[in-house]
């Protein structure tokens, strides 16, 4: 590239990783405990587990389920009931005032087999809760995630920035070069476009997947508009279902089940709340395998009759959610996954640190001329970050 491109990309380069450094480093500083959330919550105690009982064991009714959880918040409607993807031995029935969505929620535990409650997961306080909303929207609601998403955009503007800028300043050292001779802050522009190449395809990749699962809530509702409206069209203008006219949950779980065989429920949404309609329970299904369980089917059932009325495929957008969800976290490899993942976000906070550094120590010392014959292979020393992961999901 000739001098105008490079000044032009390195103009990009700056900007997008100055305005953006801040917020990856928050985002990054928090999600490192989110990666080990449950092994976090075991040693919290605040992860609850069903008591050992055989495999075999028979399962109560989701019906009875409900009532039990009914009854701590008898003046709650039962919005959503949940079942972990390695774990169908509880229900998690989450209780709100109302439809609608709201943070004014509780969730309790319901042992699947015995229909007891096992207790009450902390919804609102505690390390977690804290880490979690200053991850997701920095308590700020829906404009938070999509302020997040922002950065995470002008994040990725930085990687490929940096990216471009790598070649023509390194032309001159082989590849891994840290000149530990030279002055510290030629040590680190160093160390910064060494760690940032490295992480380069991870730094995109979750930066990517945080920054679509900033946009949830609009992807479910455009689902909503886009293809549930044509499915419900018969049922325009239809009040909710009174809890006491529906037909038993349970028998709309065997008939969604009976539609796709060989599914494990996910969760199952009530009558007028966001992922259902006015008149449906709408069972959501994953499948067996590692990568259709973290996809689901929706199975729309008639909240009177338990008579299915659709069954669709999720489309593109939706099902691009899904699977950017626990790749962000990297939910998908167990422990050995989860530990590469900490790894590189402990590179990438030592990215936009030093980019920090490279910033505010800029001008601050001349450099020698055994630096500045050398200094050809980094970026301008009044550039910032070339590039992290940004975490900021759903």
């Amino acid at each position: 590239m000739n001098s105008r491109r490079i000044k032009t990309w390195a103009w990009i380069h700056k900007w997008s990783s100055l305005v953006s450094t801040a917020f990856m480093l928050l985002l990054c500083l928090t999600g490192l405990p989110l990666i080990f959330h449950h092994e976090i919550g075991h040693l919290l105690g605040t992860e609850i587990e069903a008591p050992r009982m055989p495999a075999n064991a028979p399962r109560a009714s989701l019906d009875r389920v409900l009532a039990a959880a009914n009854a701590l918040y008898p003046d709650r409607i039962v919005q959503f009931v949940s079942q972990e993807a390695d774990d169908d031995a509880l229900w998690f029935v989450t209780l709100t005032p109302s439809p609608e969505p709201t943070d004014d929620f509780k969730s309790i535990a319901v042992d699947a087999r015995t229909a007891l409650v096992v207790g009450q997961p902390p919804t609102d306080e505690g390390f977690m809760h804290l880490m979690l909303r200053l991850h997701v929207d920095l308590f700020a609601g829906l404009p938070g995630k999509l302020f997040l998403g922002f950065m995470g955009l002008l994040l990725l503007v930085a990687i490929v920035s940096g990216v471009v800028l790598y070649a023509p300043f390194m032309r001159k050292l082989e590849f891994g070069t840290v000149r530990r001779e030279r002055r510290p802050r030629l040590q680190w522009l160093d160390l910064h476009n060494l760690l940032g190449i490295v992480t380069l395809v991870w730094a995109f990749t979750v930066g990517a997947t945080g920054m679509i699962n900033t946009w949830a809530d609009l992807i479910v509702k455009y689902w909503q508009h886009d293809q549930l409206s044509a499915l419900l069209q018969p049922y325009k203008g239809q009040a909710t279902v009174p809890a006491a006219e529906r037909a038993p949950v349970q028998e709309a779980l065997d008939a969604a089940k009976a539609r796709v065989p060989g599914s494990k429920v996910a969760f199952i949404a009530f009558p007028g709340t966001l992922f259902s309609s006015p008149h449906h329970h709408t069972v959501f299904l994953r499948g067996n395998e590692p990568l259709t369980s973290r996809l689901l089917q929706p199975v729309l059932v008639d909240a009177k009759t338990s008579e299915i009325t659709a069954s669709p495929r999720l489309p593109w957008y939706l099902t691009a959610l899904l699977v950017s969800q626990p790749l962000h976290f990297g939910d998908y490899g167990g422990m050995p996954m989860q530990i590469l993942w900490a790894l590189l976000d402990i590179a990438t906070i030592i990215v936009l640190g030093s980019g920090l550094y490279l910033w505010l120590k800029r001008g601050k010392a001349a450099p020698t001329r055994a630096d500045e014959a050398g200094q050809a292979q980094g970026p301008a020393p009044s550039m910032a970050p070339s590039g992290a992961a940004v975490k900021a999901s759903t």
